[in-house]
């Protein structure tokens, strides 16, 4: 096994287990049921039984279901499976789970580049590994900090490691706050003329929110699953999306002004600012992880109050250009 002060924590290597059971190329299915039950004690797992040859590489699994119902004299060449899902020494854990999952599997093979089996990542290991993973997004997402450790995911932690946790975000969140009010501050004599645009201000700012949240989500998953992911390739087809949600949104919310509050102008500068600010949005809370992710840190640290921070004032920045442009506009015929 590879030297573990070399090795990422987060890669499939740490989590392996080699006490599992293993048979070679030519074995009936008599002598397997015979080595299972001699070496029972011996095993951390037996989920599947792992065919190798003399030089310990991979050549298929076969499940304890197959071996059951196979007969005595069956060779173990005919039982195994030969479509394997395996993962590499490097391979990031939540990959692992991943796989295991998709292809519902309860144990994954990690083999090396000549595909010699090193060992396999248990059925509870990448249970253990889903909650952690989980846990650790969810948290991020809410904008606890990851850098406090696992202290702050016990109900146990004192006061002091709570407040530790969760302030950086709230204190990030109010300089956001007041950049944001200092936009509309900026545009008061907008509100004073149309004093309607104030009450599209909560609409506009959710459903950037809204649509960002949903495009931070699946880009993280995205480079937790995909490290070779085509950036460019996805890039395109999250704009074709954006740009198709911003349309259908922006339309009814300019519908939806027009026929409330009688205005050609409200309808306009509504619709389009919708239409903008979630492809502006949507930019931000894709290419934010990228960006963390090329400097080698977490993607997810550019999740929940961050995003939505830079994405709120590009919003309301939006919104009053829009507005004064139109403004101007209409003033003129």
């Amino acid at each position: 096994m590879e030297n573990q002060s070399n090795i990422d924590s987060d890669t499939a290597i740490i989590k392996i287990t080699n006490r599992i059971p293993c048979v070679q190329i030519g074995e009936t299915k008599e002598s397997v049921v015979q080595k299972l039950s001699d070496n029972a004690d011996k095993f951390d797992t037996m989920d599947y039984i792992y065919v190798i040859d003399k030089k310990k590489v991979l050549h298929g699994v076969i499940s304890i279901k197959t071996l059951f119902y196979a007969k005595h004299t069956a060779k173990v060449e005919k039982l195994m499976d030969k479509k394997l899902v395996v993962a590499h020494p490097q391979t990031k854990q939540r990959k692992v789970v991943y796989l295991a999952l998709t292809n519902g599997i309860k144990a994954i093979p990690i083999v090396d580049d000549e595909r010699h089996l090193l060992g396999i990542v248990p059925y509870d290991t990448i249970l253990t590994i889903f909650n952690q993973e989980y846990r650790k997004e969810i948290f991020s997402s809410g904008g606890i900090s990851p850098k406090v450790g696992d202290e702050y995911t016990t109900i146990k932690s004192t006061a002091r490691v709570m407040i530790k946790s969760r302030l950086p975000w709230l204190v990030l969140g109010v300089l956001g706050g007041t950049l944001a009010a200092s936009v509309i501050t900026g545009f008061e004599e907008v509100l004073s003329k149309v004093l309607a645009l104030a009450a599209f201000i909560p609409v506009l700012v959710y459903m950037s929110d809204a649509v960002g949240t949903q495009s931070e989500a699946l880009i993280i998953r995205s480079i937790a699953l995909e490290p070779k992911l085509a950036i460019k390739s996805y890039l395109v087809r999250e704009f074709k999306i954006a740009s198709a949600l911003a349309l259908i949104c922006g339309a009814l919310i300019s519908i939806v002004a027009y026929i409330g509050w009688g205005t050609y102008f409200l309808g306009i500068v509504v619709g389009l600012s919708m239409f903008l600010s979630i492809i502006v949005a949507v930019l931000i809370s894709t290419l934010l992880p990228l960006a963390f992710k090329k400097i080698n840190s977490d993607p997810a640290i550019a999740t929940g109050p961050f995003a939505t921070m830079i994405s709120d004032i590009a919003t309301l920045a939006i919104y009053f250009t829009v507005a004064i442009t139109f403004l101007g506009y209409f003033e003129l015929i």
